[in-house]
């Protein structure tokens, strides 16, 4: 299984409010690749707390027989080509893609270097990466903890509020 997240809250100046951003997103991904499944859209709390205006997320299946990092690349593409820059950490954006998990493979690269970084580092600690994934795949079991979503989503503290805002709209 191949998880993706998508994140936005910040407005597009040509998709508009977050969650059509993601939808135009789910769309430019789905050209490279075969859309398997995706969650319903969630309002989220930013991670970690601000005062930022909260998240527009989602997480979608995919398939691909592209290789990890050409994955990633791609994602990253996508990011520029929304207007997606790259200041700091944590901050405000129109789009984040994050290549959560390609099946099971666990890198040898934990410390976050130049390297790709799967399963996704802090996955586990995010609710809003947790609960669309508990969503679309319950039966999924993180590579490192064999844990399933919905277990390492019931054990994150409760500051990390999320709501679903949208159903499904996997695109044609």
């Amino acid at each position: 299984m191949i998880l993706i997240a998508l994140g936005a809250n910040m407005p597009h100046p040509e998709h508009g409010d977050p969650v059509n951003t993601l939808a135009a997103a789910v769309r430019d991904i789905a050209n490279t690749v075969s859309l398997m499944g995706q969650s319903s859209w969630y309002r989220t709390a930013p991670v970690p707390v601000s005062d930022q205006p909260w998240f527009a997320n989602a997480v979608i299946s995919v398939e691909t027989d592209m290789q990890p990092d050409d994955l990633l690349a791609r994602l990253h593409g996508i990011e520029e080509d929304f207007g997606r820059v790259r200041r700091q950490k944590w901050e405000a954006r129109v789009l984040d893609l994050d290549l959560l998990v390609f099946h099971d493979l666990v890198t040898e690269n934990r410390d976050q270097g130049a390297e790709i970084v799967l399963p996704h580092p802090q996955m586990q600690k995010r609710a809003f990466v947790l609960a669309p994934i508990a969503e679309i795949a319950p039966e999924w079991r993180h590579p490192v903890s064999n844990l399933a979503a919905q277990e390492l989503l019931s054990r994150l503290p409760s500051e990390q509020a999320f709501d679903i805002i949208g159903a499904k709209d996997i695109p044609t």
